[in-house]
């Protein structure tokens, strides 16, 4: 078990993007040390970091392994086994949670690889936007010492919850159940809008969607967050996908969910993403010079 001893706790942050620095801010708000590393980031992470106070550049990685007692990964998912390697390589022996969208499967090799140096690993899953007010955002844990680690790290406005039972895993799991709902559901509107507008009836499923699904509105008019996020959510999609997979239930939605969004990967941080009319027409044509989207049959 933990020392219980220390009420204060010293945080490594890896890597702040608007998720992270949300993290950040709420484990500042509940008392804690909070460390980052500005090596190799960019001008925007390094502009982002500044703005907060409190937010202490250490600023190569070893520096911060060398003094958190906790270091939580928040990074695309593609990237979530990488930053493991870096901070085991480095000898880190403290507790290590990674709170990114990967599958079981996958969050076993990150707790595998952070182990072999003899740190503690803790599954997490962030649910909900960038914490900026209490109740909209919750970070799941699940492990052995998960619920002193939430002691620690409750009293921001990002909830720490955490999660009994026996399955270390739990965390990664609840996460991959919730988004493939959200942003899986999300992807299958995009491609519903690209089908209607290739028959030539979008037009028309707007105006039955308004009639017999009003919510789907808003949910269509608020698609834009996912297209510029798209080039994140293809990774997320695959872990969903292998999630299905490694319980023998089916995966090729989210495989297919994976498809869309990264063919929507060139709006990456769009501030000005295509939408309604011209997202369908936007994933046609890029599909179309891919060669998958033709209407020409083999």
């Amino acid at each position: 078990m933990l020392d219980v001893e220390s009420n204060k706790y010293t945080v490594g942050i890896l890597h702040p993007g608007m998720m992270g620095i949300s993290v950040a801010a709420s484990f500042i708000q509940a008392g804690n040390e909070v460390l980052w590393a500005s090596d190799d980031r960019s001008l925007e992470s390094k502009n982002r970091a500044k703005s907060l106070d409190g937010f202490e550049d250490t600023g190569w990685l070893n520096g911060l392994v060398n003094r958190s007692k906790l270091i939580i990964s928040v990074v695309p998912p593609h990237a979530a086994k990488d930053v493991a390697f870096d901070v085991s390589s480095l000898g880190f022996r403290g507790i290590y949670i990674d709170a990114n969208a990967i599958s079981p499967l996958t969050a076993g090799q990150v707790a595998k690889e952070v182990e072999s140096s003899g740190a503690t690993y803790i599954d997490g899953g962030i649910i909900g936007p960038p914490a900026t007010k209490y109740g909209s955002t919750r970070l799941y844990l699940s492990g052995d010492d998960a619920t002193f680690v939430a002691s620690k790290l409750n009293g921001g406005a990002l909830e720490v919850i955490p999660l009994s039972g026996s399955n270390l895993m739990s965390a990664s799991a609840l996460k991959m159940a919730y988004a493939g709902w959200t942003k899986g559901t999300n992807a299958l509107l995009i491609s519903l809008m690209a089908l209607a507008e290739k028959q030539g009836v979008l037009t028309q499923l707007f105006e039955e969607w308004d009639k017999s699904q009003p919510e789907l509105h808003q949910k269509v008019d608020s698609l834009g967050s996912s297209v510029s996020k798209a080039w994140r959510f293809s990774g997320e999609m695959e872990e969903i996908a292998d999630t299905f997979e490694q319980v023998y239930l089916p995966d090729g939605f989210h495989r297919a969910a994976a498809k869309i969004y990264r063919n929507l990967a060139a709006f990456k941080d769009s501030t000005n993403p295509p939408a309604r009319e011209d997202l369908a027409l936007e994933l046609i044509r890029i599909l179309d010079l891919e060669g998958t989207g033709s209407d020409e049959q083999e």
